[in-house]
């Protein structure tokens, strides 16, 4: 019996609510149509107000949206021409190699990117600014893959980015690198780009994705015997 009252007084709220909402609705309309004449000139206004912002708001939508999609495809086509065999980079002069470098920087967002690779060169081939904002200093050597980085050479890189004030270092070669420049290269805060890591980059990964993995992926001593047998005939 209180659940029948309880609904009865439920609905009967239900339809005042609605008298209500009803009332002023009409009460809206009844002073609209008394007072059109003053009102009709905000009331269009509004309305096309509304319009210009519901159009701008599409035009802008839309321009985000081709502008993703050109982006995105200009990376694309950025990696796309930016692919080269290994066999293809050691076939290149240094000077290329320096060129290649600097426009796989580019292609991963880098800013500021100049060669300055040459005489009086000061250590470095490629100077620029990393897309977080950092500043880098590249040492580019394109050797023989059966050749070997040693660490005075990491030295030298060492000095360039002393001289450039840079933030970070990076040396990139075609070869690898000796155990104690590996070591040295780490300890000093050095990305060392060695052959493998070159051919991932290359292939479309960020230089920032392979800093991740500095100072590993040259293998053990199976995989230097290995490499020996591959690269020194």
């Amino acid at each position: 019996m209180a659940g029948r009252r309880r609904g009865t007084a439920a609905r009967r709220r239900r339809a005042a609510r609605l008298k209500a909402v009803a009332a002023g609705a009409g009460l809206v309309l009844l002073l609209l149509v008394v007072f059109w004449s003053a009102v009709w000139p905000y009331a269009t206004g509004a309305l096309v107000l509304g319009g210009v912002g519901a159009a701008g708001w599409w035009l802008w939508r839309t321009d985000r949206l081709v502008r993703g999609r050109d982006r995105l495809w200009r990376q694309e086509e950025a990696v796309k021409a930016g692919h080269r065999t290994l066999a293809e980079v050691d076939a290149m002069t240094g000077t290329e190699f320096e060129d290649l470098v600097a426009s796989l920087c580019r292609r991963d967002g880098c800013t500021e990117v100049r060669r300055v690779g040459g005489a009086n060169d000061n250590g470095a081939d490629v100077v620029g600014r990393l897309p977080d904002g950092r500043t880098m200093v590249i040492q580019c050597k394109r050797y023989a893959p059966n050749s070997t980085i040693a660490s005075r050479e990491l030295r030298d890189l060492l000095g360039a980015k002393v001289h450039f004030g840079a933030d970070l270092a990076v040396f990139v070669t075609t070869t690898r690198f000796s155990r104690p420049s590996e070591r040295f290269a780490v300890q000093h805060g050095i990305l060392a780009v060695h052959r493998d890591h070159l051919g991932i980059w290359n292939n479309g990964a960020s230089l920032l994705s392979v800093s991740e993995v500095n100072g590993r992926g040259q293998g053990d001593s199976r995989h230097r015997a290995r490499w020996k047998r591959a690269y020194e005939r």
